[in-house]
């Protein structure tokens, strides 16, 4: 068995694109959630320089893995270090534009809307995820009790909020809550869920809308239905915001549409586009076709990747 280590700051985003790969791969990853000391803290991914003194966190000692997966801006630097103090006999595996030269490691595993580009860098469509048949399946099964009395078709819809790029104004909250009531209204079930970033303002305009017996509002409480709302949906919807949440979603092969938000970057547009273009999402108006498409599969393509390099195909 190959032994493999997933090294990140511990944002459970990086995290998970890692986990996908590593499950996509068949292997047990160990998980290694480290942070950096002075100057490296303020200065990576460009001082270098690295050594075990570097790090905070979990321990980064031999033996060394045979396979590392690493994501995230503080991470960069640990996969520098168990490179060069694996000799070069661990796989490096750098999840995520690192924004230095691809070369310094053995692999990078960018979306398309990142920059980098060379001879080990594998570009996707999206971000890799944890999304499987099977963990679909198994998903459906553990929230049939909670989400089978909701008739067809059913909507999940995964709202997100502010963040660097965009802005979820009252305005926007209470437009989108309108048009998901008349969605409701018209046949549609609805199961919900919104993040910390929706804030307290927008989430209570939801919550005073999105009312009824064919609307199902995840309020915090008990098992994250996050999955399940994947497993049972006819259509989803997520915000603009999230790159993590739409990758999920395109993973699932279901008809996905992107509700727009204020502002946007020129990254994320790309990324839109992208998906977009290749027929893959939708802009949500207020009303929804079904389509097919093919879906996402990010974290196999990687995992391909990785095992020819590991001379295990």
């Amino acid at each position: 068995m190959t032994s493999c280590w997933i090294v990140t700051e511990g944002i459970a985003g990086t995290e998970n694109q890692c986990l996908g790969v590593a499950e996509a791969l068949g292997v047990m990853p160990e998980i290694k959630r480290i942070g950096l000391r002075q100057p490296w803290k303020s200065l990576s991914p460009y001082l270098g320089f690295e050594c075990g003194w570097s790090f905070t966190g979990d321990a980064l000692t031999a033996p060394w893995p045979d396979l590392l997966l690493a994501s995230g801006r503080k991470a960069i630097a640990a996969a520098r270090y168990i490179k060069r103090m694996s000799s070069g006999k661990t796989l490096c595996v750098q999840i995520q534009d690192p924004r230095v030269n691809p070369a310094q490691f053995d692999l990078v595993a960018v979306p398309a809307h990142d920059p980098a580009r060379g001879e080990n860098v594998i570009v996707t469509s999206a971000a890799p995820n944890r999304i499987t048949a099977q963990r679909l399946a198994d998903a459906r099964d553990e929230f049939t009790a909670l989400l089978s009395p909701l008739p067809a078709p059913r909507v999940a819809v995964m709202i997100g909020g502010n963040s660097k790029a965009y802005t979820m104004s009252a305005d926007i909250t209470r437009k989108l809550a309108d048009d998901l009531k008349a969605l409701s209204q018209s046949g549609y079930s609805l199961m919900v869920t919104a993040s910390r970033r929706t804030g307290d303002v927008n989430g209570q305009i939801l919550k005073d809308v999105l009312k009824g017996e064919n609307i199902y509002y995840w309020d915090g409480s008990g098992d994250n239905p996050y999955f399940g709302f994947l497993a049972w949906a006819d259509f989803i919807l997520v915000t603009a915001d999230s790159v993590s949440m739409l990758s999920e979603a395109a993973s699932t092969g279901k008809p996905v549409y992107m509700i727009p938000l204020e502002g946007g970057s020129k990254r994320l547009e790309l990324f839109h586009g992208k998906l977009t273009d290749d027929g893959v999402i939708r802009r949500f108006d207020g009303t929804l076709t079904a389509y097919d498409y093919t879906k996402l599969d990010d974290a196999g393509l990687i995992a391909a990747e990785i095992r020819k390099r590991l001379g295990k195909v």
